[in-house]
């Protein structure tokens, strides 16, 4: 013999007995979107990893006094020679990287180089737009 399927009402009915609550859907427009937001910080660590893997690069220079100091004390940082500002109007953030390139290398390719691996790096990794990437060369070096 099968076993006894309640009908709609008993289900009600049952459910209502045992203190069970009603789900309530609620119209797409009262839901909050979610958000991701990636600090400044983060950019900048994830940029200067990018630039030290291009060829040619083989460091980076302090971009301000505070960075020309820790690398003084020994505290060099992945963030060391870049400066990330954030749009908030266009959500874009522009870049700005002091490197030292090797001796005898393109500069200009190097520099390029670096450009469209930070912009590829910032779009990837953080999904962040990088509007402006400006490489400063600070110096050059024996590889």
């Amino acid at each position: 013999m099968e076993p006894r399927r309640p009908k709609a009402a008993d289900a009600d009915s049952a459910s209502k007995s045992e203190g069970a609550s009603e789900i309530v859907a609620r119209p797409p427009e009262s839901r909050v979107p979610d958000r991701v937001h990636v600090s400044d910080a983060a950019v900048a660590k994830i940029v200067g990893l990018a630039a030290h893997e291009v060829p040619g690069v083989v460091g980076m220079a302090p971009a301000n006094l505070g960075e020309g100091l820790r690398r003084v004390l020994g505290l060099q940082q992945v963030d060391e020679g870049v400066e990330v500002s954030h749009h908030a109007e266009s959500g874009a953030v522009e870049v700005h990287l002091h490197v030292v390139v090797a001796y005898g290398v393109n500069i200009p390719a190097v520099a390029e180089s670096v450009r469209e691996r930070v912009q590829h790096a910032a779009s990837t990794f953080a999904g962040v737009e990088a509007g402006s990437v400006v490489v400063h060369v600070a110096g050059v070096s024996r590889a």
